[in-house]
């Protein structure tokens, strides 16, 4: 039986980067649809939802990182976001939103086309891990005063949510299944961004920094221990 294709939804106003990209996704065998603004791409999702989003982060209108934002709110699907700016700050937050890759123009065409099958592979990879953890049965994690619930992706405190944007929940159920023991900051993002992400390693400086706010703000006593010349743990 013949495999379907993966449809790709290319968001980007600038016409030529659009169709360049295009036109190489589509030669490498993927079904794509190429939009000029968030608006559009936004209602294409609601009519038909694709295997992944290539997201300009400088557009007019609703812009990328607002793109992100509402897909996430109902999605996990897979996001590459793409801008002309070179910014560390765009990266993070994009990052934090719960985008999954990010390049910043001017790009390789062949290297968008590597992170594209990266990307796509890490997410298979957590579905079969998502799957083989419903298996178990296991529906809740206790970390001091929070309890994680995986299924929902939930984290709560003392009877109330915690406000935790995708990475930042990935990184804290990742801590709460290995209590006590020190991670190196790439270790940490080989964990939460997969094991080839070409990102800064100060990108977990800064998810850490945003989680342990978050946790303060809840009034946790779970607390991320910086371990100085390594990384960072939690302890039980």
């Amino acid at each position: 039986m013949e495999e379907t294709k993966k449809k790709i939804y290319v968001v980007d106003d600038d016409e030529n980067i659009r169709k360049i990209v295009m036109r190489y996704l589509e030669a490498e065998g993927y079904d794509v649809r190429g939009f000029g603004d968030g608006e559009s791409a936004l209602q294409a999702f609601e009519e038909a939802k694709p295997d992944m989003f290539i997201l300009d982060i400088m557009m007019p209108g609703i812009d990328g990182l607002e793109v992100c934002r509402k897909l996430r709110a109902q999605s996990q699907i897979p996001i590459i976001m793409v801008s002309a700016k070179d910014d560390e700050i765009d990266r993070i937050v994009g990052l934090e939103l719960g985008s999954d890759d990010y390049l910043s123009k001017p790009f390789s065409p062949r290297e968008l086309l590597a992170r594209v099958k990266t990307v796509f592979r890490r997410f298979h990879v957590g579905l079969q891990q998502a799957a083989q953890q419903e298996n178990t049965g296991a529906n809740e994690l206790l970390l001091r005063d929070l309890t994680l619930y995986p299924d929902e992706r939930r984290a709560v405190c003392q009877g109330q949510d915690v406000p935790l944007t995708t990475k930042e929940y990935d990184l804290l159920y990742f801590f709460a299944r290995h209590v006590n023991k020190a991670f190196t900051r790439e270790q940490l993002l080989t964990q939460v961004w997969g094991y080839d992400y070409l990102g800064d390693e100060r990108a977990i400086d800064d998810l850490v920094k945003r989680l342990r706010k978050k946790l303060k703000t809840a009034g946790s006593d779970c607390e991320i221990k910086t371990v100085w010349g390594y990384g960072y743990k939690v302890e039980s």
